[in-house]
């Protein structure tokens, strides 16, 4: 079964090169039964539109599994980077858009430092 494409997917040709490192978190105490893919795919969207956990499409696994993958995906090592950080690099993640309220935001915030340096 194909689910619907969406925007903040990555190929999957991109998504083996940093398979390993995903999977290099992970106990090996019995064979995974879902797809690291599809798992990967679901944080992709979570931080791409920022929606809730309970919000993300029933099309990807589990709110629940993908929750679980995040969280230990998120830990940070002893250099304070973590395996998330490093896979969202590795596969050129642009991050989140900001909408237009944001860019105004940034703006008018730059602005303002402006006038107080001066």
């Amino acid at each position: 079964m194909t689910r619907k494409k969406y925007a903040s997917d990555i190929s999957r040709e991109k998504f083996s090169e940093i398979e390993p490192l995903l999977r290099s978190v992970r106990r090996r105490t019995k064979p995974t039964t879902v797809d690291l893919y599809e798992v990967f795919c679901a944080v992709l969207y979570l931080l791409r539109t920022g929606c809730q956990w309970r919000f993300l499409p029933s099309e990807f696994p589990k709110w629940q599994t993908v929750y679980a993958y995040f969280s230990k995906w998120s830990q940070p090592d002893q250099h304070g980077v973590s395996v998330l950080e490093q896979a969202l690099k590795k596969s050129d993640w642009r991050g989140a858009h900001k909408t237009g309220t944001q860019r105004q935001h940034d703006v008018l915030d730059h602005g303002r430092a402006e006038r107080e340096e001066h």
